[in-house]
């Protein structure tokens, strides 16, 4: 009897509050410039991307509000700043473009996700307009209603 191929789940964490307050736009994939001991945490899933946003600055982006937390296990000699600004790694004209939406009023970029491809961390970044709170509601009320429309929809297939 063959064994089935175990399918590993490369994704590390999700953003969800970020599809809640802003209209996603575009997205991007980005490599981030890490240190060891930041690896190590990640391959545990030690990380928060509540409230991150990524800053164009003299033509490089850096990755703000990203907290991993440090092992218990981390080496001494290491200096572990669990909120440090990092840097992510893109090509100049997706650059150009990011910073040219984000000029525009009510425009940002953000962080949405954090996965492994093959041995490295990417994270999915996104254009992001802000959501006012009518917005908000009308989103969560067409979500409820696709809910209850697949409720009657069940039921009266039966």
């Amino acid at each position: 009897m063959a064994k089935k191929p175990k399918i590993s789940d490369n994704t590390i964490v999700v953003n969800k509050k970020a599809r809640h307050d802003y209209f996603i736009e575009d997205t991007f994939e980005a490599g981030i410039a890490l240190q060891g001991w930041e690896a190590k945490s990640l391959r545990l899933k030690k990380v928060q991307l509540v409230d991150t946003y990524v800053l164009i600055k003299d033509g490089e982006a850096w990755l703000l509000g990203c907290r991993i937390t440090p092992l218990d296990t981390a080496s001494t000699h290491s200096i572990c700043e669990p909120d440090r600004t990092r840097k992510l790694l893109l090509h100049k004209k997706q650059l150009a473009r990011l910073f040219a939406a984000t000029e525009q009023k009510g425009h940002t970029c953000i962080c949405t996700k954090m996965y492994w491809k093959g041995h490295l961390v990417k994270v999915q970044i996104a254009l992001a307009k802000g959501k006012q709170s009518h917005d908000k509601r009308a989103t969560i009320k067409d979500r409820e209603w696709n809910i209850d429309k697949q409720r009657v929809v069940r039921h009266h297939n039966r």
